[in-house]
């Protein structure tokens, strides 16, 4: 087989296609290099050469780039036959996962394989755009991550069939951007994270939409005011969050899980499974934590970030 002209026929197809057809043109450029690296990879005939032989690529880019332009300069062959390289036992990746050349070229850093799927995971389940997962790398989330074995994190192809608790999703610490350096207040911090909801949301895991903030719950006549009240439409519950600016205590839980009764009680439908506690506080207390950790209730941590 003659594996330059093969590469350059699907280049042209791609070519010719990006001008005519813009709109569908990214998932056909994910296809199409997925393919240009399977041939880039049996051309140098096997995983120890594609690591190792670099001359048919640096001589196949110049000609290639030259006609093409920098998009198949040498680093990016190099990086259309990791991007084959990292994918080849996944059936089509461009199908499986739905993300842009942009998105991959950001996971494509990752010779961590756990790190990796850990990225697409949280692409596939958020619909993350570029920017958001630019952002959950730039603040290390993988490291952040509560993973109880982060060792095995397999890609999550089949959405239906996932199941996964908040504990497997949950980030320690929350990172929350501030504008500035005052003393912050319980009321500031609120305030912070309702301004970067979204993000909030991405640090706690998958599945959470917004219900309120200080969210009145009337009992006896006497009024209870929730910090926030999230429903996770993945775990099929409502989530108590409670923003603590000192080390867990331990009335914060238990008016944490008086909440949370409270709204099993009072809120929650019959068809919904038992409301979650999340306390968000400056220190966790890993003696309180041990004697919550069969409860409903989960702990985690926050850290300031300033914005400015």
């Amino acid at each position: 087989m003659d594996y330059f002209n093969e590469i350059k026929n699907l280049i042209e197809k791609l070519e010719i296609n990006e001008k005519v057809r813009y709109i569908e043109s990214n998932k056909e450029k994910v296809e199409t290099y997925y393919e240009i690296g399977k041939l880039l990879y049996k051309a140098q005939k096997g995983e120890k050469r594609a690591r190792y032989g670099e001359e048919l690529i640096k001589k196949w880019s110049t000609s290639l780039s030259k006609k093409y332009g920098s998009g198949y300069n040498y680093t990016n062959l190099t990086r259309i036959r990791k991007f084959y390289m990292f994918f080849k036992k996944v059936a089509t990746p461009w199908q499986q996962f739905n993300l842009t050349w942009s998105h991959y070229k950001l996971l494509l850093k990752f010779d961590n394989e756990n790190e990796r799927n850990y990225y697409i995971n949280l692409c596939t389940q958020n619909n993350l755009s570029v920017r958001n997962l630019q952002k959950m790398i730039k603040e290390n989330s993988f490291n952040r991550l509560s993973y109880a074995d982060k060792k095995n994190i397999k890609l999550i192809t089949n959405q239906k069939n996932n199941k996964i608790s908040i504990k497997d999703m949950i980030l320690d610490p929350i990172m929350i951007n501030i504008s500035d350096n005052d003393k912050l207040s319980e009321k500031a911090l609120k305030k912070y994270i309702l301004k970067e909801l979204e993000y909030f949301f991405l640090q706690l895991g998958t599945g959470f939409t917004y219900v309120g903030n200080e969210y009145k719950i009337k009992m006896d006549d006497k009024n209870y005011f929730l910090d926030l009240l999230l429903f996770n439409y993945k775990l099929n519950c409502f989530v108590v969050v409670e923003l603590k600016l000192d080390e867990i205590k331990h009335k914060d839980i238990g008016q944490t899980l008086f909440y949370t009764n409270l709204v099993d009680g009072l809120i929650k439908e019959d068809f919904h499974n038992k409301t979650i506690g999340i306390i968000v506080t400056r220190k966790n207390d890993k003696f309180i934590l041990k004697y919550v950790s069969d409860m409903n209730i989960y702990l985690t941590t926050y850290k300031l970030k300033n914005s400015i």
